[in-house]
């Protein structure tokens, strides 16, 4: 039984950081630059983080700064107004 537990333990340790924060690829990047102007954005800081792709700070037509976030086909989840 005690290592089943260590075994399981460490299955869970080693996929972790398959969720984290990571560098966005080129590719990536110009479909998420896309997604965010097709919102009426743009600039913000790029990021793929726990499965999701990220904007922080994007300015917008409205004239106010949201965060964004994207799912894996790069539609919108949610748009967030920064104060």
């Amino acid at each position: 039984m005690r290592n089943l537990v260590l075994a399981l333990g460490s299955v869970l340790m080693a996929a972790a950081p398959a969720l984290a924060d990571r560098p966005l690829t080129e590719e990536e990047k110009v479909k998420l630059q896309s997604a965010v102007s097709a919102q009426g954005c743009s600039g913000g800081k790029l990021e793929f983080d726990d499965g999701h792709y990220e904007v922080d700070d994007a300015k917008c037509d409205d004239g106010k700064t949201y965060d964004l976030k994207f799912d894996a086909e790069f539609s919108l989840i949610r748009k967030k107004l920064e104060r």
